[in-house]
């Protein structure tokens, strides 16, 4: 398994190597799309290449974010287009390729449920959820300008940030940030419920 994750890591750098940003943004959406190649490992990889001076942090972050963007924007379509029986059918084929399985469609709906538009932004922060959290909105059509894009841009920005972030600070070590991606987003989350509570509170002083 080791190698299997260190042959993946010299891929991951080879394509950066060759195409740079262009390489970056292929990488993050064919693991925002379900393929073998998961964003838990890349970013914080994009991150230590950032500390060795291979990368730029900003242009990182946008790119990758713009990648996941995209991805939402597929999965949105999917539920837009072909109905949820259809698409658990896809899904069901595709799960002899491990890579994605019913019970993430379960736990994006769910989400998608419990916290409505919020679960757009807190699905991008939850490893095994991210951009699967759209196939619910498209199914219930959420609006796609400012409702869905917006939850969308924050989920993604944080999750993107944060991750490359943390593999720039650890540097050789970046492949922690993989192993802890569940603690880094709820981390994540509850500074984002944080903030919020603390702008309601800032609201409410002003008005009293």
């Amino acid at each position: 398994m080791g190698s299997l994750l260190a042959e993946l890591a010299r891929w991951v750098m080879d394509v950066v190597h060759s195409f740079g940003h262009v390489g970056v943004f292929v990488v993050v959406l064919m693991g925002s799309l379900y393929l073998p190649v998961p964003t838990e490992l890349t970013l914080p990889l994009f991150g230590f290449l950032v500390g060795q001076g291979r990368l730029t942090f900003v242009p990182v972050v946008l790119t990758a974010t713009a990648a996941r963007v995209c991805a939402a924007l597929v999965f949105y379509s999917l539920g837009l287009r072909i109905g949820e029986a259809r698409l658990r059918r896809l899904i069901g084929r595709a799960e002899r390729t491990k890579l994605v399985f019913g019970s993430d469609l379960d736990k994006a709906s769910a989400a998608f449920q419990r916290h409505g538009g919020a679960a757009i932004l807190i699905g991008h922060l939850i490893p095994g959820v991210g951009a699967l959290i759209s196939v619910p909105a498209g199914l219930k059509r959420m609006p796609v300008r400012w409702r869905f894009l917006a939850f969308t841009l924050i989920g993604c920005t944080l999750w993107t940030a944060t991750l490359v972030g943390l593999g720039w600070t650890l540097g050789k070590r970046w492949r922690v940030v993989e192993v802890y991606a569940s603690f880094v987003g709820l981390a994540l989350l509850a500074a984002l419920v944080l903030g919020v509570l603390w702008f309601l509170w800032r609201r409410w002083r002003l008005r009293g």
